[in-house]
């Protein structure tokens, strides 16, 4: 009898101890720049940028030498982000397209297990175009429809002294963006940690992207540099100390031990900044090469992770809602299907050898896939001819010898391959995976936001702006 009991209790033991190592409950912080190249890292050898702080995040987890955002350009990017699946399926075609509410998003899958939910900062994803502006209450694509229970927020990206929506009322703030939005965010946590409740924290900078604004101190070190990069640069010192700043609060807050710190960007680097910002690689921004899409990522998770990890396992933002689904074992049904990434859980604890399952992109009416070396890519905008590029990145970083009609068994396989994507791709993108099986409502156009009503009040004050300067100049 003794003896039964011991063995239930062990395998009740066993049981719960399996249950407890599936599902754990991190604090989540999801951070994201705006226009930050491959090469604009300290730690990954930009020979002038100095980045203490991100380095030091990078020594103390996993950096991703090949890590890429969604697309190459910023609002389909964080549509991949949120529901972990490639842009097109969302209806988030290129910047300024807004995210289809039949979407499921990780924090309205989040805040269902129990996390409190805040964005902070760059939302760009309520099909408003132009600089960024306080986020209106009444957007019917604002992030409170999409799980954040709080947000400070801006449509777009903006700068120094920003105006900023909370929860739809307009606050004016003073200093650099990225410190001030870095604040708002701890402040969400620590009423979290006093509330002893579990955060996802999604805190997107407006950085580096342009027009370019830096303190005078920031940008003293590139002064031998052309204007625009002296305040590209400077704008990026300011976002690594407002990283110093974050990793600072965490452990002041006793919960960084326990906290996954993601940080990547949004997309590959600039063109016509100096020095170059992709680190060598082909193209900018806006591009399928690898300098519009590769990007910098660092994931630090002190429990988990154990520090100054390099891998060169391909991964992307797709695979963030994937990953977090399986560390925090949410049910499959808070995912839209089908999922295009895949959960990278396994890799914080072990370098792993192959990827099984091809990264896509498309956008722009291109498309490309990564499957482990291989890239391909199916190229040519508007009335141009399509043409195929195969590359193997392992031995052609830069993307310089075509080898589509070289290698044909891999181009004829990973052609097939992206043509059933294609073809998937489609069908999500006229609404097929909804349980409607059909867009409701349909997809509303992208628009400047002088044309809303609801702004126009602002329009006298806000032409003092130096950001709304020229977009109100007319009105």
């Amino acid at each position: 009898m003794t003896q039964t009991v011991i063995g239930i209790t062990l395998c009740w033991l066993i049981a719960l101890g399996v249950s407890s190592a599936k599902a754990a409950t991190p604090n989540i912080v999801l951070v994201m720049t705006d226009d930050q190249g491959w090469g604009q890292l300290g730690v990954a050898g930009h020979p002038r940028l100095k980045t203490p702080h991100l380095d030091a995040m990078a020594n103390n987890g996993l950096r991703f030498d090949r890590f890429y955002a969604g697309a190459p350009v910023c609002s389909p990017t964080r549509a991949s982000v949120l529901t972990g699946r490639t842009n097109m399926r969302t209806g988030v075609q290129s910047h300024g397209y807004a995210l289809r509410h039949q979407e499921k998003t990780l924090a309205e899958a989040l805040k269902q297990a129990g996390y409190a939910t805040g964005h902070f900062g760059k939302w760009h994803l309520n099909g408003l175009r132009g600089p960024g502006v306080p986020i209106l209450k009444d957007d019917p694509y604002h992030p409170g429809r999409f799980g954040f229970d709080t947000w400070l927020s801006v449509t777009n990206f903006f700068d120094m002294h920003p105006v900023m929506s909370r929860q739809g009322v307009f606050e004016e703030f003073e200093g650099d963006s990225s410190g001030i939005i870095v604040a708002g965010a701890l402040e969400f946590m620590e009423q979290q940690m006093q509330a002893n409740r579990p955060f996802l924290s999604v805190i997107w900078y407006g950085t580096p992207h342009a027009p370019f604004m830096a303190s005078d101190a920031d940008k003293a070190l590139f002064a031998d540099l052309d204007e625009a990069s002296q305040d590209q640069h400077g704008e990026l010192v300011a976002m690594d100390r407002s990283m110093g700043a974050l990793r600072t609060g965490l452990r002041s807050l006793g919960i960084a031990e326990d906290t996954l710190l993601w940080f990547c960007s949004d997309n590959g680097g600039l063109a016509k900044i100096q020095p170059e910002t992709v680190g060598g690689l082909r193209a900018n921004k806006g591009s399928l090469y690898e300098g519009g899409i590769r990007v910098p990522a660092i994931v630090e998770w002190p429990k988990r992770i154990r520090p100054g990890r390099v891998t060169h396992y391909p991964a992307s933002t797709l695979d963030i809602f994937p990953t977090l689904a399986e560390i925090v074992d949410l049910p499959d049904s808070t995912r839209a299907m089908p999922q295009d990434g895949d959960s990278l859980n396994l890799l914080f604890d072990r370098d792993l050898a192959r990827r099984a399952k091809p990264i896509p992109f498309q956008c722009f009416g291109e498309t490309a896939l990564i499957d482990n070396e291989y890239k391909l890519l199916q190229l040519g905008r508007n009335k141009q001819a399509k043409r195929y590029e195969l590359y193997d990145l392992d031995q052609d970083p830069t993307e310089s010898k075509d080898l589509y009609k070289q290698e044909t068994a891999t181009a004829e396989r990973m052609t097939a391959a992206m043509t059933a994507l294609q073809t998937s791709i489609q069908r999500s993108f006229i609404g097929a995976d909804y349980p409607e099986k059909r867009l409701q409502p349909a997809d509303p156009e992208p628009r400047f936001w002088t044309t809303v009503k609801g702004y126009k009040p602002y329009f006298e004050t806000w032409r003092k702006r130096p950001e709304y300067r020229s977009r109100l100049q007319n009105f």
